[in-house]
């Protein structure tokens, strides 16, 4: 005769502040990240709202934290145009935004070419591969200006 395992304990929901530190203990989420993913474990709104405000309170929630690490994870394959647009659709203010974008105009020229060089590494052969080379780098947010700079400087390093 087959033995089966006894059954499962019937445990008892995480509190929405066990929820809460579970998500943030796996990487940072901005103030609407966390409130959409904690919304439909509340019995009240409010009750997030309260919760968020005392996770920031404590310094567990910043949202300067989840502009740094976002720029961090994204900087070697993505422009400053797609982590721009990628803040703003995670809820991170304006203001914070617009802080962070000079230092990433800055290294744009730098991750363009590092990005080109590991997935084309030589200079287009024609117009058609050369337009290839840009709606692939202004997909991953680079400017435009910046990807001719890089494929020409490319073709004038051959």
């Amino acid at each position: 005769m087959e033995q089966r395992p006894p059954p499962k304990k019937n445990r008892p929901e995480p509190s929405l502040r066990a929820r809460a530190l579970r998500l943030l203990a796996r990487r940072e989420h901005s103030r609407l990240e966390l409130s959409r993913k904690l919304a439909s474990h509340a019995q009240d709104p409010d009750e997030v709202a309260n919760l968020i405000e005392d996770l920031v309170r404590r310094g567990w929630l910043s949202e300067q934290r989840v502009v740094e690490q976002l720029i961090h994870a994204r900087r070697g394959k993505h422009g400053s145009q797609r982590i721009r647009q990628e803040l703003l659709d995670k809820g991170i203010a304006e203001e914070l935004v617009a802080q962070a974008l000079p230092q990433l105009k800055a290294g744009d020229i730098e991750a363009a070419r590092a990005l080109w060089h590991r997935k084309f590494g030589k200079p287009p052969r024609d117009m058609a591969e050369r337009a290839k080379q840009v709606r692939f780098m202004q997909s991953r947010g680079f400017a435009l200006e910046t990807v001719l700079r890089v494929i020409k400087q490319s073709a004038d390093d051959d």
